[in-house]
């Protein structure tokens, strides 16, 4: 499974920006997508998961009602739009895979439940 992460950029606080996320080797209806960030200095924090149905979605209180992931099954790509941005954004921002169709909450915060990860994109919010 190989991802690639994409869509980041410099923007301004308040701008919206929409990360995708290609997906290959498998097929969205049998694997949960989760994106996940990391500021310089922080640990990594999960923000938002897709289950393989698509039925399911979590997101982290920190970006819940600004990001809204979705995906395009015909593409095989999630998508993590990501709006009213706050310098506090600025991350890399990382997709992983999880093939199968298992789902908990969980998916959502930890990094350790996916097998696969992109190589990251950088979301620099300026004030």
């Amino acid at each position: 499974v190989q991802l690639q992460a994409s869509g980041g950029g410099l923007v301004q606080a308040g701008d919206s920006v929409r990360l995708s996320c290609q997906v290959s080797g498998t097929t969205l209806d049998y694997t949960a997508i989760g994106w996940f960030r990391q500021a310089p200095g922080k640990e990594r924090e999960g923000i938002s998961a897709i289950s393989s149905s698509g039925g399911r979605i979590k997101y982290a209180d920190s970006v819940k009602g600004r990001f809204t992931i979705s995906r395009d099954s015909a593409k095989n790509t999630v998508f993590l739009q990501m709006g009213s941005l706050k310098p506090e954004d600025t991350a890399v921002y990382y997709c992983a895979a999880r093939r199968g169709r298992i789902w908990s909450r969980s998916h959502c915060q930890r990094g350790d439940l996916y097998n696969s990860w992109g190589q990251g994109t950088l979301v620099t919010v300026s004030s």
